[in-house]
């Protein structure tokens, strides 16, 4: 287990956009942290009122936006317009192409999201995108929720990418485990709050690593919100 603590990501600020980032990306580059596995991007922005990203393109990449506060407004060259809100889990399939913006919904309150990255395991596929509310991500609970796997399972939404992605907020004072198969790595992205990880502290922004095999046990949370991603080794 190597935990990457907060204030180590690499840090963006221009004004509209203040942008820690948890791996390598644009002009912040950390040979020791290109992603971890297919996990490639897991950047925590925050956008002015009335900024954003305008339209511009990507390819053959799985790419999730998990609002935190506010609201993104996305629209995208096949069609899709919305607005992701805090509970909404959204991931757009770049796959042959496909060109989108994201903009700060309101022009009063700032919009803090994470932007995460997932390299597919099937290349050229139809763009597409999916949006759904998980009304359960709202409350505090004994475990994770599922929001993202491969074959789509039960209520989480389809990946290209074998890999289960869970989040959520747990209880206080809640122990929840979790084992990782020997072809499986893990990585837990911290957004809110304290807990023993393995017996060490994390907080919030800090990201853990996670090595094929090992046992994942989060215990002593305190307002705990995270992201867990169980993936694939190859």
């Amino acid at each position: 287990m190597q935990i990457r603590h907060a204030e180590a990501r690499g840090k963006v600020n221009i004004g509209w956009l203040q942008s820690q980032h948890s791996f390598s990306f644009g002009h912040y580059y950390d040979a020791n942290h290109m992603g971890h596995g297919p996990l490639r991007v897991i950047n925590q922005d925050t956008v002015q009122p009335g900024g954003g990203f305008a339209e511009h393109g990507h390819a053959n990449m799985e790419i999730i936006s998990y609002v935190l506060r506010g609201g993104l407004a996305h629209k995208d060259s096949e069609g899709n317009e919305s607005v992701i809100r805090p509970g909404d889990v959204q991931k757009m399939t770049a796959g042959t192409g496909i060109r989108h913006s994201e903009f700060n919904h309101s022009n009063s309150d700032t919009v803090e999201f994470l932007q995460i990255w997932v390299v597919p395991n099937k290349k050229n596929v139809a763009p597409g995108y999916v949006q759904q509310h998980i009304p359960a991500l709202a409350e505090a609970a004994s475990e994770l929720t599922l929001i993202f796997s491969e074959e789509g399972r039960g209520a989480s939404l389809p990946l290209y990418q074998d890999a289960d992605v869970y989040a959520g907020r747990l209880l206080d004072n809640t122990t929840w485990q979790h084992e990782l198969p020997s072809s499986r790595i893990g990585w837990l992205q911290v957004i809110e709050g304290t807990a023993l990880v393995n017996g060490e502290t994390v907080a919030a922004g800090d990201g853990v690593a996670f090595a094929p095999g090992e046992q994942v046990e989060l215990s002593e949370t305190a307002g705990f919100h995270a992201l867990f991603f169980d993936m694939t080794a190859q």
